[in-house]
């Protein structure tokens, strides 16, 4: 994986600004990306799922990338980026375990059609799937994931009141 990031020819995915490999290729329907970007991105779920040792961090993987590239304004890219936004503030703001996350963010998902489109920020955060990529160690992978997570979500502070309402209500309070 880190040999792909090697290639001499590199570009700016226009969307998280990683260096990523220029190529052609496929990318997400919605999810707005370089096609470098999203075969490196591809390439870390494949750590990710050969290894059950990853798996703590899989979810913030997901919703790391998906609102590091959140598409344009309609219905599909607003639901996506806001359950993702949610499942983030459940696990960096409330701490919640990635289970109880999950099934807090599946439940909010019931009304994801009341969410709204949220301006991304000029920023999306300073680590992008690139740099999980480069990383040597299962260790070395989760502590990435976990920065890359917080990264995120601290780009999209201008709506985190926005998505603390989005939260589901009362399950907090059940989950503690």
């Amino acid at each position: 994986m880190a040999a792909m990031l090697n290639r001499q020819s590199q570009s700016k995915c226009f969307s998280c600004g990683g260096k990523y490999p220029d190529i052609d290729g496929p990318v997400h329907r919605y999810m707005d990306s370089s096609p470098g970007c999203w075969a490196v991105y591809g390439d870390v779920l494949a750590r990710e799922y050969s290894d059950p040792t990853y798996y703590e961090v899989h979810r913030l993987t997901v919703d790391a990338y998906a609102v590091q590239h959140p598409g344009k304004e309609d219905r599909q890219s607003i639901q996506s980026v806001g359950v993702h936004l949610v499942r983030l503030c459940l696990f960096l703001e409330h701490e919640l375990t990635a289970e109880n996350a999950n099934a807090a963010m599946l439940e909010a998902g019931k009304y994801k059609h009341t969410f709204t489109w949220l301006e991304p920020p000029s920023s999306l955060g300073l680590i992008t799937a690139a740099d999980v990529a480069k990383a040597s160690t299962v260790h070395e992978h989760k502590a990435i994931v976990r920065a890359w997570a917080q990264s995120v979500w601290d780009a999209w502070f201008a709506h985190h009141n926005t998505i603390g309402a989005w939260l589901p209500t009362g399950w907090l309070r059940k989950s503690n």
